[in-house]
């Protein structure tokens, strides 16, 4: 069992290659598997998420709150730098309404939940940015509505429903912690929660790679349906990872924080929340009804850039950097 995981863990990076192809694959030959894949994806995402969770020591998460120059930054990065990024970007969508609000929506929130994973496969602070979650998807909640109303309109605002955005926290965020937390507890008073806890870690490659082939299963169909119509978009969450690396980087030496925590400002600044935002995007008007997809083109492109991220993140922030600047966390 140990043997198994050590060699999936090695080679983690080739096998979420292949599980992006192989749920391409599966997507485009049987189409019929598009609405039960789509169905899934909260389960199996929940199911990562708790593995990831559990990954992450809770006895740490207090540390990590007291570190504020780390949770100012990522703030700062999602909050004021991307909101000017995505505004810049969105001009060369802006033509089109449709593409604009799937656009905005998905590239305005930060992720809460995958980014974890790739964070801790790229050698970043993922108790840190755990920590930080609850604060992100807050945020995001309360700023949404704000960004859309100065980059859209009150008139579009009036029809956004924040009830399946409050949903999905609490099905694919709290609730997962929330396990994790009590498996944790389990462990550390009872063989069982050893082995549940054990198992479920040594599973955490399997469980990303479900996770990737059920959503591109799910939505490679439609994207390649609406292909012509969705194809502006790409080159904008294409140059918005881009652009975005170098800012969190920069973020995160200028608030002199260490190369694990700026890795993690880095990713947390790419990857944005579209699995969760999804709801919101569905429960638009039916004028709207290509966003979805727009948001989903994001989620295809996301994927294929994380895969080469974890690998080349740790290039361009490596351990042995120069830390001269990066001075120990202070509370």
């Amino acid at each position: 069992m140990r043997t198994a995981v050590e060699w999936m863990e090695r080679w983690q990076v080739p096998l979420y290659l292949a599980a992006l192809v192989l749920g391409a694959a599966v997507g485009l030959l049987i189409p019929a598997v598009a609405h039960p894949a789509e169905l899934a994806i909260n389960p199996v995402l929940g199911l990562l998420l708790y593995a990831t969770f559990l990954g992450v020591p809770f006895a740490k998460i207090g540390q990590a709150f007291r570190d504020r120059r780390f949770l100012v930054t990522v703030l700062v990065v999602n909050f004021v730098a991307v909101p000017i990024v995505v505004y810049v970007l969105s001009r060369i969508v802006a033509h089109d309404q449709v593409l604009l609000i799937g656009v905005l929506f998905v590239l305005l929130t930060p992720c809460v939940d995958y980014v974890i994973v790739f964070t801790g496969i790229a050698g970043g602070a993922k108790d840190r940015l755990l920590a930080a979650a609850p604060l992100l998807m807050l945020a995001q909640m309360l700023l949404l509505p704000l960004y859309l109303w100065l980059l859209v309109g009150a008139e579009f605002v009036a029809t956004v429903d924040l009830a399946p955005f409050i949903e999905a926290f609490l099905l694919l965020v709290a609730l997962p912690l929330v396990a994790a937390g009590f498996t944790q507890l389990a462990a550390a008073r009872t063989r069982w929660g050893v082995a549940i806890q054990g198992t479920v870690l040594g599973a955490m490659v399997p469980l990303m790679m479900l996770t990737l082939a059920v959503v591109v299963a799910s939505q490679i169909a439609g994207v390649g349906r609406q292909l012509g119509a969705l194809l502006l978009a790409i080159p904008v969450y294409i140059l918005f990872a881009a652009v975005m690396v170098p800012i969190g980087a920069v973020a995160g030496k200028v608030a002199r924080i260490d190369v694990p925590g700026r890795r993690a400002i880095v990713f947390s600044g790419v990857t944005r929340n579209s699995l969760v935002v999804l709801p919101l995007v569905l429960a638009l008007p039916a004028a709207f009804d290509l966003a979805p997809l727009v948001v989903v083109t994001q989620t295809l492109v996301e994927l294929i850039v994380m895969v080469v991220f974890v690998r080349l993140i740790p290039r361009l922030l490596p351990d042995d950097i120069d830390t001269a600047n990066s001075r120990p966390q202070m509370p």
